[in-house]
């Protein structure tokens, strides 16, 4: 009797398997939706960072001759700060940019008056800008152009027969340029820029030569920075 049990439940369970089986295969297998992952990246708000790069010249004017010459140059080192609009679903970023530098660019040279020696330096000691940027992103890069105010520190120091004759002036000009900034992580960007600055023409010397000579130059500087963003 109890084989006869046995073998009634063994049977009765292969069927209900069988039939669990013949239902799973009659219905057609469909993967569970997957949701596409979406990071977005905003760019709006103030941000605050350091930079740093290299400048040098591309033309220099002295009393009114105007010569090509990349003899000044030097390394700077500062920092900016700024501000970015950005509207909902829109890919186009425009901003406001402050930005400063204490800088080593410069020039010297040590010659002869004559058989007395003389030495002289020019010096940007510092330079900054307030410029307007426009920008287009794709993805967690930010491609933009920028321009606006330029001012520059520039010194001039003058040695003969071991006296030493020292002016600076603040210079007034503009700038233009263009870089690239890049979200690396959260309210984190690293950027790369290249500008293009006009300081004018100033007059130095007048205690030394009569009427002055006039000073003239404009510079390129490359710089790579880093920004954080508040948002």
């Amino acid at each position: 009797m109890r084989k006869i049990l046995m073998a009634g439940v063994a049977f009765a369970a292969l069927n209900v398997a069988s039939a669990q089986a013949a239902d799973l295969a009659a219905r057609p297998y469909t993967k569970a939706p997957i949701a596409p992952a979406v990071v977005g990246y905003n760019w709006s708000g103030f941000y605050a960072g350091v930079m740093g790069g290299y400048g040098w010249s591309d033309r220099v004017s002295v009393g009114g001759l105007t010569t090509s010459s990349s003899d000044l140059q030097g390394g700077f080192g500062g920092g900016q700060i700024g501000y970015n609009w950005q509207a909902p679903g829109s890919q186009w970023v425009w901003g406001l940019e402050v930005d400063a530098a204490g800088s080593d660019i410069k020039y010297s040279e040590t010659g002869f008056i004559g058989i007395f020696p003389v030495s002289l330096e020019d010096k940007v000691r510092s330079f900054g800008s307030v410029t307007g940027r426009i920008g287009f992103t794709t993805g967690p890069a930010l491609f933009y152009a920028k321009g606006g105010y330029a001012w520059a520190d520039n010194r001039i120091s003058l040695t003969v027969l071991g006296l030493n004759y020292t002016e600076s002036k603040v210079l007034s000009g503009w700038t233009v340029g263009a870089g690239v900034e890049y979200m690396f992580a959260p309210n984190w960007s690293v950027k790369g820029e290249y500008m293009y600055a006009d300081y004018g023409t100033s007059t130095y010397l007048t205690g030394v030569v009569a009427g002055g000579v006039d000073l003239g130059a404009t510079t390129h500087t490359v710089k790579g920075g880093i920004n954080y963003h508040f948002q």
